[in-house]
């Protein structure tokens, strides 16, 4: 039986005590300290607790240590490089894209994940993409237009 976790986390080799069943939020903000991906509704419907594994945006509240065995996850510790903000960061802030802060992480992560997977989105495709992450504070315009700027979305702002 395994007796360790092994996985890379913001591009750096991790490793956790093997509890198969303990969520991959509680490990990052508990064991590892990483506070920036938060806690919302504990079901994987709000997105607020969502990462990049292997490429693919996740909810870490319903994703288990044992399914990230060898994995790469990215956290939004892990978009920046060094003091350089990612293109999504800064288009967040120069469009606004939060009030509360509270999903920004998670969308930041959502749309990294989208972003990765087709570099250029319409518009439709973005909206459709971030459909599953909640924003209580209303700023979904703002959210979708940074993303759009970086995703190079054709069709203009509507």
């Amino acid at each position: 039986m395994a007796t360790e976790i092994r996985f890379r986390l913001n591009g750096k080799p991790a490793t956790l005590p093997y509890n198969p069943e303990r969520t991959l939020l509680r490990a990052l903000r508990t064991d590892l300290g990483l506070t920036g991906t938060h806690y919302g509704c504990g079901i994987g419907e709000c997105g607020s607790c969502t990462v990049v594994v292997d490429g693919k945006a996740v909810r870490s509240c319903v994703t288990t240590l044992a399914e990230i065995q060898g994995k790469d996850v990215i956290t939004i510790e892990g978009l920046a490089k060094g003091d350089r903000l990612h293109p999504l960061q800064r288009a967040f802030i120069e469009h606004g894209a939060f009030q509360c802060g509270y999903c920004t992480s998670g969308m930041l992560m959502n749309a990294y994940a989208l972003t990765k997977e087709k570099k250029t989105l319409s518009r439709e495709e973005i909206i459709d993409g971030m459909e599953d992450n909640l924003c209580r504070c209303g700023a979904h315009q703002r959210i979708i237009a940074a993303i759009e700027e970086v995703a190079g979305a054709k069709g203009g702002r509507s």
